[in-house]
């Protein structure tokens, strides 16, 4: 489930308690979390409804709508067989700014993340170490152009590297990304 950041910082700040999505089927789960720009997210209870449901003031409210009309608006923008209203919470910050910052790897940090990326890469193709590569030579290039420089779609790119961000190897700009201090530190101690 994508959050855009005024929802990911509403839900951290206690404004937004609810996400409302169109979906054919579920694609959140009660007790699972999201990483989120503001920090980590609970996912409390999710609620199915037939796709014809009409948002209520109170679900309008709790996901950070000023009023019906606007949240109906925005489900009905992509039609799906069910509605989906999604309680959330926040769980806790985003531990990936200090992880990324943190360059000072030792040999059994830099074998921990091989491991990781090795394990990555033998469960589809060998991708990681380049993706780390063209990244730290291509700073704050679009995704797309990343992405057709691999011959991979954009929405796959995308999750590759947010997997890479996750171990705190990259960090997202507004345009592109970068290597953070810890995906420098890691091709230079591994290469």
């Amino acid at each position: 489930m994508l959050l855009n950041r005024d929802t990911a910082e509403g839900i951290a700040n206690g404004n937004i308690t609810l996400v409302l999505r169109a979906w054919d089927v579920p694609r959140a789960k009660a007790g699972g979390t999201q990483r989120t720009v503001a920090g980590t997210i609970r996912i409390d209870d999710v609620a199915e409804y037939p796709g014809s449901h009409r948002v209520t003031a109170a679900q309008a409210r709790a996901a950070g709508y000023p009023d019906t009309a606007t949240a109906q608006r925005d489900l009905d923008r992509r039609p799906a067989r069910h509605t989906y209203a999604i309680a959330v919470s926040f769980l806790a910050p985003d531990e990936r700014p200090d992880l990324a910052a943190d360059d000072r790897l030792s040999a059994a940090d830099v074998a921990a993340i091989a491991a990781r990326l090795d394990r990555w890469d033998a469960a589809t193709e060998p991708w990681t170490r380049q993706y780390l590569q063209m990244i730290g030579a291509s700073e704050a290039v679009r995704a797309p152009d990343l992405a057709d420089r691999v011959g991979m779609d954009v929405r796959r790119f995308k999750r590759r590297v947010r997997q890479l961000k996750g171990l705190g190897l990259t960090i997202s700009l507004d345009v592109g990304y970068r290597l953070s201090g810890r995906g420098r530190a890691f091709l230079r101690l591994s290469g």
